[in-house]
């Protein structure tokens, strides 16, 4: 199956996102580039499968919109967005994840991107430098 080139853009981007999270110099920067690798991984699903038809015209969160039109990620979805914060947190350059918690979501991006390339019938090819984590 075919995917639409926007999808496999931004699956290719949620790669390059991993591997810059693999070899990132913080924690904190490791976080956040391995959640915006999860959120390129969850737009790229809407990408290809289209955003449900809403009378709204107000801009919602990719993890709002996710389980709607792939009810199989909604737990994905619920985890990801609960980390949004602390994303926000991280980028601003503030101390708030341990680099435990940044290579627990690095691996959890990796799986989630996974689970979205099976969805999308695309081969899954890991990060370059996932082996690379920082466990400390």
């Amino acid at each position: 199956m075919a995917i639409s080139r926007s999808a496999d853009d931004l699956l290719a981007s949620a790669r390059r996102s991993l591997t810059e999270a693999s070899i990132a110099a913080t924690a904190g920067e490791r976080y956040a580039a391995a959640h915006l690798a999860a959120l390129r991984a969850a737009a790229a699903v809407l990408a290809d499968r289209g955003r449900p038809a809403t009378r709204r015209s107000r801009v919602l969160s990719v993890w709002v919109v996710l389980p709607q039109v792939a009810p199989e990620l909604g737990e994905w979805a619920a985890f990801f967005a609960a980390g949004a914060r602390i994303r926000a947190a991280a980028e601003a350059g503030i101390d708030v994840v341990s680099h435990r918690q940044a290579d627990d979501l690095v691996r959890d991006a990796d799986v989630f991107l996974a689970r979205v390339c099976e969805l999308l019938g695309v081969p899954h090819q890991p990060a370059m430098g996932s082996a690379l984590l920082h466990v400390g």
